[in-house]
Parts: C-alpha cells; structure tokens; sequence
C-alpha cells in the first residue's frame, strides 16, 4: 500500500529577494514524499499568497488526498483523479511530481520517456535581480553580466532607471523584465518605447490578470507573456490576442501532468512558451526542465537564489541547466 508524507521545509535565500508585492529571506516549501515497497517518490511545490494559498492550506489539501493515494488503482490512474480531485495549485504539482518520480523508479525509466517527451538538454537559464534601487540593481548586473540572460524584477515608477542600469551594468546580457502586474495601462504605454530602446526582448505580466484584456488594443512591440494570467490549458483561449508567449510554472498548472497538456495547447494556439519557477529547491524545478525544449526562455534559476539546496542538485554550470540526475527526481 502507498503511504503519503507531506512536510514543510525553509530553505535560506541567500540575501533577501524582492518583488513588487514584497520581500522575503526564505523560501517556504512544502515536500511531498509517497512510499510504496521501499520506493520513495518526491515532489516539492510553493505555496503563493496571490492564490490564498498558504502552508496550512496546502497540506491541508495534499493530506485530503491519502484515502486515494492508498488505493489500489495504479500509479498513472491515480494520477489521473488527482487532476479533478484537487484543483491547478501548488498541492497538486507536489502529489502529482511525487507520482511521476514514483512510477519512474518503480519501472527504472527516467520521467521522459514515461512522458513519452524528448531527452531534455542542457539549456541556457535566466537569472534573475530582485527588485532595488537602480543603484543597487547596476551593481548586480556588473556581478552577473556574464550571465547571457537576465530577469529584472520591476515594479512600475522607476522601472526605465532601473531597466537603464541594468542595461550600463550588462552591456551583452539579453533583458527580460517581470513586472508582476504591477503597471498599469498608461504605464505601460510611456514605457514601452523606451524599454524597447533599450534592448528588453519580453515583458511578462506588465498589467494585473484583471486589467489585461487592454493589452488586446495596444502595440506591443515587445514580446508580452502572460504569467498571472495562464494557469492551465483551460485559461489559454481569453489569452489569445493580448499576449504572444504565456509562462508555464508547475505550482500554476499544479504538476507535471497539466503542464504537458498546457504545452501542447500553448503550441496549438500559435504561443511561444517560457519555462518559469517559484524561489524553490532543485526538486521544484526538475519536473520543469523536461518542458524546455518547446520553450523560448527558460527561467529555472530558483535554487540559484537560495543560499543551499539538496543533495543530488540540478548541474547549473557555464550558465546553463542540465535535466535531474535521477537520484534527485525522475
């Protein structure tokens, strides 16, 4: 019979990390362990206030799940209930990753060819400054301009100076900027000349969800990818004409599972597909790196945020980020 463990874990970020809707030194996780026959399957996922979820609530959820867990149905059957048992969240990516590195060390397959997906490569991350002052952000990029791209958190008054130092402090990088819904629409029209001027190749959620429907009626020479805004295949279809790239983070689609059919939607509805992460551990950000092939920008940089991360961690080396080795996941 499977047993289910779930546990919550902090992990130190190493400084602090800021976004328009706050600062935080931790990253708080909560891990996902089921064990059948002496095998241990393992997935991790974040809990995000912006969805009212907390730590509480979400092992709550995974804990409402034992019943099916224990069940006799087979490791992808149950995989395929868990998606209408609990909804797209962090909870379900973590039972739901947890089954697939289950199943893999079961059979001794790796993860993708269960998936039936290519071999995942090594791949070039995005690494991300967390929000400042343009000062402090010029000194970051100076640390990290060779790094070949570069993830600005912005926030809307100052975010020309700050995306300008940046662009001082790292001549070469390639600039994406994540406003997290933090602008609004004339915001958005001052800016986006000038962002454009200085060489910012996307822009991902520059409006609040709600608001985005303005983005249908405005130029957007600058890629727009929708992050807040998509959060499984089912909310692909009112992003059509306001944005030309969409976000797949896993604790959205809420696993593995969705997040290959919101692949597949995405590629279906003509958008380019970005790869992101939560601050998080290597074992949040593996099942992830099994999307990049289709994906334009990958943005899996979150343990590089953290001041350690787990035994077994992803190879992050020469600025790219190679698939899990499976002692790790998968």
């Amino acid at each position: 019979m499977r047993k289910l463990e779930v546990a919550r874990e902090s992990w130190p970020i190493d400084g602090s990390f800021t976004i328009s809707r706050g600062s935080k030194t931790n990253a708080e996780v909560v891990t996902v362990t089921i064990v059948e026959q002496g095998i241990t399957g393992r997935g991790e996922c974040v809990p995000y206030a912006r969805y009212g979820e907390t730590i509480e609530s979400v092992i709550s959820q995974v804990n409402s799940q034992q019943e099916l867990i224990a069940s006799e149905s087979g490791i992808a059957e149950v995989r395929a209930v868990l998606q209408s048992a609990l909804s797209a969240g962090a909870a379900r990516n973590a039972v739901d990753c947890a089954l697939w590195d289950l199943e893999s060390k079961q059979t001794g397959s790796r993860v993708w060819e269960l998936a039936n997906v290519a071999i995942p490569d090594r791949v070039v991350t995005a690494y991300t400054l967390s929000l400042d002052t343009p000062e402090k952000m010029y000194a970051a990029a100076v640390k990290y301009s060779s790094r070949p791209l570069l993830k600005l958190k912005l926030a809307g008054e100052g975010d020309v100076e700050r995306v300008t130092a940046v662009r001082e402090g790292a001549p070469k990088s390639k600039i994406i900027v994540d406003a997290n819904e933090g602008w609004d629409i004339a915001a958005y029209d001052s800016m986006i000349p000038k962002l454009y001027d200085l060489g910012v190749s996307m822009i991902e959620q520059p409006l609040p969800a709600k608001d985005d429907a303005a983005l249908q009626a405005v130029d957007r020479p600058i890629t727009i990818c929708a992050d807040e805004s998509c959060h499984d295949a089912a909310t692909l279809d009112g992003l059509v004409g306001r944005y030309d790239m969409i976000n797949i983070k896993l604790d959205k689609t809420g696993g593995l599972t969705e997040a290959l059919v919101l692949q597949q939607a995405a590629v279906n509805h003509g958008f380019e597909i970005m790869v992101g992460c939560m601050v998080a551990t290597s074992l949040s950000m593996a099942p992830a790196t099994l999307l990049a092939s289709t994906a334009s920008i990958v943005d899996l940089d979150g343990p590089l945020l953290l001041a350690e991360d787990r035994d077994h961690a992803l190879d992050y080396s020469e600025n790219l980020v190679a698939p899990p080795a499976a002692a790790l996941w998968g």
